[in-house]
């Protein structure tokens, strides 16, 4: 099995416990809210609606993503997780929304909490349950990058806090009977909700419009190219990220008296010392005579003075 088919298998499995948990636990957070009428559980609940609508696309999305290029799609299709990221972010936005429209009705006629106990247990096992998922997930983000499983991974552990908020707020239902904490809690979730789906369409954005990868990353591989042998200089470099893979393009600086062979020899020895670091990328380089005046992207991005 080669490594893209192993990122493969672990983003599927990924997504598959995801929806799998993601179904059982809207299930017992409904039951739960039915027999205990709190809104932090509903709250906790509409989080794993979000979360089952989130995997279910996520789900999607990887299928997508993980198809070869073809005629049509020459770059693949690795820019729909970021759509799906960019939905999800949607979804958990109005459902925020929701959860704090029905907090503030709440602020004005609270209701009386109800088998506060039950709640308790249910919220407790979800924790646990949403707690070994995001370890997972987090295991399969770091091999295979994928901006799909972060921006899952993101709804669960959203999750783990919120459930974890929902028993503090029970908790304190059952013993002291403060029945304006449930509220409290449900609003504060509601909060972090919102958050967080700005921050899963800043990225998911970010994705979509092509923007450049991190300066870290940028660094590396110029200094990469730069201490190569043969190497002049470098200029007009570009990257981004279509799913899990980095795209990265440049023009090498080259001595212009070599030979075709020897300036593309020189060039495939950067290739593969940047494939070395960024195994899952594809690298596009361009060899110019050094020393040669010409109008670069680099002048029009910077302002500098173009070439008379």
């Amino acid at each position: 099995m080669t490594s893209s088919q192993k990122n493969n298998y672990l983003k599927q499995s990924a997504v598959v416990a995801s929806v799998v948990l993601a179904i059982m636990l809207s299930l017992l957070k409904f039951f739960a809210f039915l027999k205990t009428d709190s809104l932090a559980v509903f709250s906790s609940f509409v989080d794993s609606i979000t979360d089952l609508f989130a995997s279910l696309i996520t789900f999607i999305a990887i299928y997508f993503s993980n198809k070869p290029a073809n005629f049509s799609h020459r770059y693949g299709y690795g820019k729909v997780e970021a759509l799906s990221a960019l939905l999800q972010a949607a979804f958990v936005g109005v459902s925020g929304l929701f959860v704090v429209i029905d907090g503030i009705k709440r602020l004005i006629s609270p209701i009386a909490l109800e088998q506060t106990a039950l709640g308790i247990f249910i919220m407790i096992f979800s924790i646990f349950a949403t707690l070994l998922l995001v370890s997972y997930q987090t295991f399969v983000a770091n091999k295979t990058n994928s901006l799909a499983i972060k921006a899952d991974r993101a709804h669960y552990t959203i999750d783990f806090l919120t459930n974890s908020a929902v028993v503090i707020s029970l908790l304190f239902v059952h013993f002291l009977g403060f029945v304006y904490f449930d509220i409290i809690a449900a609003l504060f979730i509601s909060v972090y909700l919102l958050y967080n789906a700005y921050q899963l369409a800043l990225e998911a954005i970010a994705m979509i419009t092509d923007k450049e990868l991190s300066s870290e990353i940028r660094k590396n591989v110029e200094e990469i190219a730069l201490k190569s042998k043969g190497v002049h200089g470098l200029h007009d470099f570009r990257t981004r990220s279509l799913g899990d893979t980095y795209y990265f393009e440049m023009h090498l600086e080259i001595d212009g008296n070599l030979s075709l062979f020897k300036a593309h020899k020189i060039a495939d020895e950067v290739e593969h010392k940047i494939l070395a670091i960024y195994p899952h990328s594809q690298v596009l380089i361009h060899q110019d005579p050094f020393g040669l005046k010409e109008e670069r992207l680099d002048h029009q991005i910077d302002g500098s003075c173009k070439i008379d």
